[in-house]
């Protein structure tokens, strides 16, 4: 997608401007709402749709299953600035987390572990009609900021790290600071999902279409797909987001390649699930993605959750830009990588600004060579 805006996309182009026509807007026919999207799949899932239905008498019975942090009163003010004009920032993260029912999922030890297998910045446009959304991959190699988690237990900075080390040392606060410090973007909100709370609400949904262009065998994620379309279980699609031996060059690089396929197909899926048909899918669906999310404390009540959602349901696949942000391949580890500093800084600088991602900032870079093996159907 070029950094320029086309009546199509409405993501704002590099002069700000979103190329429509603003003089004819007011007569044109309303567009047609799409339900639900959130940020990624298994937060859209269980939150976005709900929001976008009206069932709020639900979420009040559910009021109680919502874990949320107080980030902000643990970071204090040294952050970036907050920009106040609608546009939001979420830092999304899946856990990896080695206890519980998530060991069976991960096929790890229960050393009470966790980790953020998955990052993404959803960065929400102002308007709200248009999303862009840039993966960090988890091994690559940054200095961690010195930080303080939710608990109050200071942590020491450190250099030359993987990414997710910091979610393993201080949980969600230092996640945050952590991206804050890697950006100098601020982020106005936190979700985060583990392992079975993601498979529960695929199965919830019915299962997610996807299509494969190669056939997918990966002896560690346990996934076993051949070329063509198919219709993923929870247990399937938390394998295909996991896989990264079975595609591309084998690296985390070519799973976030999978994991942005699988985000354009949920919310696809969630567009086409007609929920008000069934009662009891959606009281399962609100159930489980309260019972399985961690959010900020400004997120931290079902009010707070659909006021949020209700505000994003009308952006679609169609309108969000998916990206990776730029790295290379670590000279002295193939399997780590390096930011790509002066690209990663257009990104962050285009999402500071409240602008489209320029198409500068994402060729030449490392990816993984996955792209095109998933798509949605």
């Amino acid at each position: 997608m070029s950094a320029e805006s086309t009546p199509e996309s409405g993501i704002p182009g590099e002069d700000g401007s979103t190329g429509r026509h603003r003089a004819k807007s007011s007569r044109r026919k309303p567009r047609r709402k799409h339900k639900g999207v959130l940020v990624m799949a298994w937060t859209a899932a269980g939150i976005v749709v709900l929001g976008g239905t009206g069932a709020g008498y639900l979420y009040f019975k559910m009021n109680g299953n919502i874990k949320s942090v107080d980030i902000d009163s643990v970071l204090g003010t040294d952050r970036p600035t907050k920009v106040d004009n609608g546009s939001e920032n979420i830092l999304v993260l899946g856990s990896d987390t080695r206890s519980g029912s998530n060991k069976k999922l991960g096929g790890g030890t229960d050393d009470g572990s966790a980790r953020s297998d998955t990052a993404m910045v959803v960065h929400v446009y102002e308007g709200h009609r248009t999303a862009s959304v840039v993966s960090i991959p988890r091994d690559t190699m940054i200095d961690r900021p010195e930080c303080t988690d939710s608990k109050g237990v200071e942590h020491d900075a450190a250099s030359g790290v993987m990414f997710n080390s910091a979610y393993s040392v201080g949980g969600a606060a230092c996640a945050v600071k952590t991206v804050e410090s890697l950006s100098g973007v601020r982020m106005d909100h936190y979700l985060e999902v583990d392992f079975s709370g993601f498979q529960k609400l695929i199965d919830e949904l019915g299962g997610v279409k996807v299509t494969t262009t190669k056939s997918i065998k990966d002896p560690d994620s346990h996934l076993d797909l051949k070329a063509g379309t198919h219709q993923l279980d929870g247990e399937q699609a938390l394998a295909l987001v996991r896989t990264r031996h079975g595609v591309g060059d084998k690296s985390d690089l070519g799973r976030i390649q999978l994991q942005q396929a699988f985000v354009k197909a949920l919310i696809n899926q969630v567009k086409h699930v007609d929920l008000f048909g069934n009662p009891k899918r959606l009281y399962d669906l609100a159930n489980t993605g309260t019972k399985t999310v961690t959010t900020d404390s400004d997120l931290g009540s079902v009010n707070d959750l659909m006021s949020f959602a209700s505000g994003l349901k009308g952006i679609s696949s169609s309108n969000m830009k998916m990206v990776t942000m730029p790295v290379q391949y670590d000279p002295a580890d193939r399997n780590r990588v390096i930011v790509e500093k002066a690209k990663a800084k257009q990104v962050w600088t285009a999402l500071k600004n409240d602008r489209a991602i320029p198409k500068s900032a994402t060729e030449g870079n490392a990816t993984g060579a996955a792209e095109g093996v998933v798509s949605s159907s």
